[in-house]
């Protein structure tokens, strides 16, 4: 998965222009938010075991240390990637993220969340999902709550489309959603609604009519 990818081709008219679409847009975080558990973190114990998790766990030592020290967490989300999905093909990495959710949607996503979700919806807002985690682990989530748009931290592959364990765009967080909001729809843009649970979402919410800060707290059945 490249840049944030454009609207689906069932949305571009006949003559090839892609229409106009002016409905208020209602961003939503991911992690935290709609969900209760970082996803990122959560895919990676889901591939690699208890054991080979804890072992990967182990050789990022040296990045936790130096995360207390400079506070970057792009930096140590890649070297995550690194350690635990390096040299693995896009596909492959796809069909896994789609394996993951499948088995894990009902267990991550927030009652409420997702009553706001829908209820948005049914309001005609565009909703669109503002994350820092990998939108290649998120875009299966999207895909099943039918988000218009989806705006993450994009991983980087080689020549060899393999997973590097770096990332091709900064890690989408604080300034940077408004950053990536703005590039998608234009300078100034303005929601009808933000939601997120960390200083992380400060800024989006900041540009949002209504701002939902930690609004959600409902936690899934047992399955």
């Amino acid at each position: 998965m490249g840049q944030d990818s454009g609207p689906p081709a069932s949305q571009t008219g006949t003559d090839g222009r892609v229409p106009v679409d002016d409905r208020p847009i209602a961003a939503f975080d991911f992690d935290g938010t709609l969900t209760v558990r970082d996803s990122f973190t959560a895919f990676l114990r889901w591939r690699a075991g208890p054991f080979r998790y804890a072992v990967g766990m182990a050789t990022l030592a040296p990045a936790a240390l130096r995360y207390v020290i400079d506070r970057d967490r792009g930096r140590i989300k890649a070297a995550a990637a690194g350690a635990f999905l390096a040299g693995l093909p896009r596909r492959r990495l796809e069909a896994l993220c789609g394996e993951f959710a499948a088995e894990q949607a009902q267990a991550l996503f927030r009652p409420d969340a997702l009553a706001a979700w829908r209820e948005w919806g049914e309001r005609g807002a565009r909703r669109v999902i503002v994350t820092a985690s990998p939108s290649v682990v998120v875009r299966p989530f999207a895909d099943r709550l039918q988000a218009d748009d989806l705006i993450g931290t994009e991983m980087a592959f080689d020549d060899q489309d393999r997973v590097t364990g770096g990332f091709a765009t900064p890690n989408c967080r604080g300034p940077q959603k408004v950053a990536r909001l703005e590039a998608r729809f234009g300078r100034g843009v303005r929601l009808i609604a933000a939601y997120g649970d960390t200083a992380g979402d400060h800024a989006m919410l900041a540009i949002a009519e209504t701002q939902g800060l930690r609004v959600f707290t409902q936690r899934p059945d047992p399955a």
